[in-house]
């Protein structure tokens, strides 16, 4: 029996171009960029002796980077996650980086698998695209994750602080103190823009919509509404508090329910694939038969379709808003 080793020289250049992306991020930003760090970035800049003014319009600058007006299709498709992860690589970046991944992809392709030409240049160009999406959506996701979980810590700091007798601004910015990255940052950030004269409210659902997290949204709606119609701020953001922790809770046991639906729907999805990938590694010459009849490419086009159909559709059954 012939074995083809070709599958896994695939899985092992995807992988190689996903740990490439991850290194010329590390290379060009280092390693506080990552924003999943113990250290909080905004202080380590200001700690390194730049100004609070100069740390702030540098923060400002990296996540207004991919603030919309970039009208280039390729780009569109990871602009929401590229801010949402705070990805420090600019649009134009991100595109380069698709075409030399490619390029870098069809290279290791001609050296090591013996595909034909317009075949290579294909799966080249959807490992160089897919690795940076891939790559994005994953920076994007870890982030958010982080962001939902740290949030009912920062609002107890924040709510310790006003009974104490801090005004807001200040009880963020202690909040961001004490808080790691990524939320760390971000709540001081907003925390130097209030002190500069923006409104609270405005500051904190900007951040929301720029993480698109419904808990923040309700933390900006809370803090303008006391701003424009008083009350205890404390005790509004005390009951935020334990909304927030109940959803948390509740979203974690919906995502424990539905486990075993999740894990079926991959393996549904996915086994069509692996059997496929088993069939050319085990007896690569299995479709030569009908490789050469006309109904082949529109079939397997056709199966395609249908399994991208029932991987978003499995994806969609199983995806609980809580």
């Amino acid at each position: 029996m012939e074995l083809s080793i070709s599958p896994l020289i695939y899985l092992a250049i995807f992988g190689a171009v996903l740990l490439l992306i991850n290194g010329i991020y590390l290379m060009a930003f280092g390693r506080s960029i990552e924003h999943d760090s113990k250290l909080n970035r905004r202080l380590e800049l200001m700690q390194k002796g730049q100004a609070k003014k100069d740390v702030m319009e540098q923060l400002r600058k990296e996540r207004s980077i991919h603030k919309g007006g970039f009208s280039i299709p390729l780009y569109g498709m990871i602009e929401e996650r590229a801010r949402k992860g705070n990805i420090a690589f600019s649009p134009r970046t991100l595109i380069v980086l698709m075409f030399a991944l490619s390029a870098f992809s069809f290279v290791m392709l001609t050296f090591t698998t013996p595909t034909e030409p317009g075949i290579r240049a294909g799966i080249s160009v959807l490992f160089g695209f897919g690795g940076v999406f891939v790559w994005v959506s994953g920076k994007a996701k870890k982030r958010v994750a982080a962001i939902e979980e740290q949030l009912p810590e920062a609002i107890d700091l924040m709510v310790r602080s006003l009974r104490v007798g801090h005004p807001f601004g200040a009880s963020l910015g202690i909040a961001a103190d004490e808080v790691a990255d990524p939320l760390g940052t971000e709540l001081g950030l907003i925390s130097d823009e209030i002190a500069y004269g923006r409104d609270a409210g405005e500051a904190i659902a900007e951040f929301g919509e720029r993480v698109d997290l419904q808990d923040i949204r309700f933390l900006a709606v809370a803090v303008s509404i006391q701003q424009k119609s008083g009350g205890n701020l404390a005790e509004i953001l005390d009951g935020l508090s334990k909304v927030v922790r109940a959803r948390f809770k509740l979203f974690r046991r919906v995502r424990a329910i539905t486990a075993e639906a999740k894990w079926s729907g991959m393996f549904l999805s996915g086994f069509p694939i692996a059997a496929m990938l088993m069939i050319q590694a085990i007896k690569p010459d299995y479709y030569d038969i009908v490789k050469e009849t006309p109904y082949y490419l529109p079939l397997a086009i056709v199966v395609g379709i249908f399994l991208i159909i029932n991987i978003l559709y499995m994806r969609k059954m199983t995806d609980i808003k809580v």
